[in-house]
């Protein structure tokens, strides 16, 4: 009778093999657990740090009645301080601002040693470029919320806050240091799709919208819609993104 019972039970060889199987797949997964538990504060702290420019920005206007321009110019022209510069006060940076030349140019010897600073908030903290390199840039183009040498009200911006973009965090190729006169415009924008390796973010990258909010942008994300994000008044229509 005994011969006949049937089996309720796993043998210990039977046991051991399950756990064998447990132990290969927590090796095999746990690289990619490991990246995702550090990649997922950086991405909060870098839309921290993007929702802090874009409340610094708003306090600027709130201050001037106007959005900073791209950059400063003299008088010939030629490009003297970034927005990044001119809302220092407002990311509790005055002390640094204070130290700034802003008739000289920004990497003028007169401004190295602010030059040599590093605001913390303009730092992605999933790049690996040199110190003093930022990611964070603003939108430029003739109808876009940035603009060199002229400033914007946001009254201009007829598309509606929601739906314009202000600020990106771009891919670490396009670095540029946080007090030079540099920005995205629409060309470097859209191009961005084809650039998944260099970007800090896995599947896409941040920006900052006008009304202050701050959204995840795919990398599949409808070329249309970003030209339509990046413009202020072209009236056309963006729709759910």
């Amino acid at each position: 009778m005994s011969s006949q019972r049937r089996r309720t039970g796993l043998t210990w060889v039977e046991i051991l093999v399950i756990l064998g199987i447990i132990v290969l797949l927590i090796a095999l997964l746990s690289p990619s657990m490991r990246l995702g538990s550090r990649e997922l504060p950086r991405r909060s702290q870098c839309k921290n740090n993007l929702k802090q420019i874009g409340l610094a920005l708003h306090n600027y206007h709130e201050a001037y009645g106007e959005f900073p321009p791209a950059y400063t110019v003299d008088a010939q022209g030629k490009p003297l301080h970034s927005w990044r510069t001119l809302i220092l006060p407002y990311l509790d940076q005055a002390p640094l601002y204070q130290k700034i030349n802003l008739a000289k140019p920004w990497d003028d010897p007169a401004n190295a040693d602010a030059f040599k600073s590093f605001p913390p908030t303009y730092s992605c903290p999933s790049t690996n470029n040199p110190p003093g390199m930022t990611t964070y840039l603003a939108v430029t183009g003739e109808n876009s919320c940035f603009r060199p040498g002229q400033s914007r009200m946001i009254s201009e911006i007829t598309d509606g806050i929601s739906n314009t973009l202000m600020v990106v965090d771009i891919t670490q190729t396009h670095a540029v240091h946080w007090m030079s006169p540099q920005d995205a415009d629409e060309v470097l924008l859209l191009g961005m799709a084809g650039e998944v390796k260099d970007l800090q973010h896995t599947g896409g990258f941040q920006g900052a919208l006008a009304d202050g909010s701050v959204r995840f942008f795919s990398v599949n994300f409808p070329a249309t819609t970003l030209k339509a994000l990046i413009s202020i008044s072209a009236n056309d229509t963006v729709g759910e993104f």
